[in-house]
């Protein structure tokens, strides 16, 4: 299915945005239209716009890119991975920690962050769940191992769907002495909104986002995906090295 930058996003963001924990209060509606009949497009761009976290990050790679803040690689940049992610200054980032600040990071910790930004820091969603915080903007949501593996955009092999429900086998995020890492696949039974994946089926690898099964993924995608994370932990990893928590 090719998807436009805005249909993109919505899938990623329709979850936490169902849990209250960030966007404006009445996005749900237009993200799932946007996603399910692929009509109230621009309703959908202004919601996803007012996403406290995502828009800095999407502005940035913009501006670096001379796209679109919803252009579909720049959407998909941030929450798969791309060429676009590839040699982004550490000017870059300073721009996307003013943007957060303005949004509702504590200037303390925006302070902290700017002055130990690693080498290899990258405008990607796991980059900012590890290295910024999955609730340090909004302050609804805190910052734990677990909401961390939740909130990251993670992917999963289906072995089994029923009615409501798909059995996926997925990699947890873990601390292996000390260390981000992803353990052995497990399987996990998640929810899932048949209206966004009508043919998802066993076999497919699907990427998920606060235990929501949001989008089936290509191999390159998946490929990607996984690069992009693991660089995105590595340098959250440094990082938070030189702020003493890891």
């Amino acid at each position: 299915m090719d998807l436009s930058g805005v249909q993109l996003g919505a899938r990623f963001s329709l979850a936490t945005n169902r849990l209250k924990y960030c966007g404006p209060s009445d996005a749900e509606a237009v993200l799932l239209e946007a996603i399910v009949t692929g009509t109230g497009l621009d309703a959908a761009r202004s919601a996803l716009a007012r996403f406290e976290a995502l828009n800095p990050y999407l502005q940035v790679l913009a501006d670096l890119h001379g796209r679109d803040p919803f252009d579909v690689d720049v959407v998909e940049a941030y929450w798969i991975g791309n060429e676009l992610l590839d040699e982004v200054p550490r000017e870059a980032f300073l721009r996307i920690l003013k943007g957060l600040r303005r949004n509702g990071l504590p200037p303390r910790v925006a302070g902290r962050l700017a002055a130990n930004i690693p080498d290899g820091a990258l405008p990607h969603h796991s980059f900012h769940v590890a290295y910024v915080g999955v609730g340090a903007v909004t302050g609804k949501v805190a910052t734990t191992l677990e909401n961390m593996d939740r909130c990251r955009p993670s992917w999963g092999r289906v072995v089994r769907r029923d009615a409501s429900r798909l059995r996926v086998e997925r990699s947890a995020l873990v601390l292996d002495d000390g260390r981000f890492a992803l353990g052995p696949p497990t399987e996990r039974s998640f929810e899932y909104d048949t209206r966004i994946l009508p043919d998802v089926a066993p076999g497919d690898t699907v990427a998920l986002h606060w235990g929501w099964p949001v989008l089936r993924l290509s191999a390159g995608r998946v490929d990607r995906l996984e690069a992009y994370t693991r660089r995105s932990l590595d340098a959250a990893q440094e990082g938070l090295g030189r702020l003493g928590v890891l």
